[in-house]
């Protein structure tokens, strides 16, 4: 069973899915969805409520509801709470909200979209430069941004390939590279730029996401090359992947005196009502 993880926007506010091709179904994140329906701080205890309310519903739920890996607010995959169309348009029906129908509609849209990809690759590019477009980000970024996708796809195939395990082993050689470029694990990374569930390269500025990616294309290449069979051939793989990074950073803030790695994020630039969003490397703490 193939499964691919998207995020997908609703009035621009994430929504975790994943496609399985074998079933050929969407599936969504429950507690995304009561979180854009009904603004709730609390999706999980939202939930636990609604049950309640509804007996149907809960006796139903082991039916509707399945668990499936995502990735969580703290970068790595865990299993989540998510359902099919079928499964959420069941669930609406016990949300009040005035967002349910234009929801559903959303839904319907979502899907179409996905049977016109498989006939056309390209516009899943489209989609998710339209995606970025709508949450502000110059094209100059986005451009970078869907590099950087092909640059990380290609290195997962080589770990795939490669005996690596898909989700801890992923996340445990993301963090080395992110360690020997950036000297940050992925929790670290997020916590400097004020993330929770937000994705973090979604976050990095330019000069980030370069240097993230010869980090992972130099990976990709010596993995390529030296085919690393274990997990402690891989580790050492990634940290010479980063470091070649590292140099590369070292040499630029040499250079040019500004710190790559940086704690601006995708909403402080929004907030700070720049004229466009090129998101260029401004970190407030490097002016000090």
């Amino acid at each position: 069973m193939t499964k691919k993880e998207s995020i997908r926007l609703f009035e621009d506010k994430k929504v975790r899915t994943i496609w399985d091709d074998e079933q050929e179904k969407w599936y969504f994140s429950i507690s995304d969805i009561v979180e854009v329906l009904t603004d709730s701080k609390d999706p999980k205890q939202y939930i636990k409520k609604m049950k309640s309310r509804d007996p149907e519903l809960k006796s139903n739920w082991g039916t509707i509801c399945t668990l499936v890996q995502m990735t969580s607010e703290d970068g790595k995959r865990h299993k989540e709470m998510a359902a099919s169309t079928e499964g959420i348009f069941r669930i609406i029906q016990s949300i009040p909200s005035p967002k349910a129908e234009p929801f559903k509609r959303w839904m319907a849209k979502v899907a179409a979209e996905r049977l016109d990809q498989l006939q056309d690759p390209e516009l899943s590019i489209h989609q998710a430069m339209e995606d970025y477009k709508r949450l502000g980000y110059s094209d100059n970024w986005i451009n970078q941004r869907l590099k950087s996708i092909e640059i990380r796809k290609d290195l997962t195939d080589q770990w795939k390939a490669h005996n690596v395990q898909e989700g801890i082993g992923y996340a445990t050689l993301t963090d080395i590279i992110y360690q020997a470029w950036a000297g940050l694990t992925a929790r670290e990374y997020k916590h400097l730029k004020g993330l929770h569930q937000e994705n973090l390269r979604d976050n990095m500025t330019n000069e980030e996401l370069v240097m993230n990616m010869l980090a992972e294309l130099t990976t990709t290449n010596i993995t390529k090359e030296e085919h690393p069979q274990t997990m402690s051939e891989h580790a050492q793989v990634a940290v010479r992947g980063g470091s070649v990074a590292k140099v590369a950073k070292e040499a630029f803030e040499a250079q040019t005196g500004k710190k790559v790695v940086s704690s601006m994020n995708m909403k402080q630039y929004l907030d700070s009502q720049q004229p466009t969003l090129d998101f260029e490397n401004q970190d407030p703490q490097d002016k000090e």
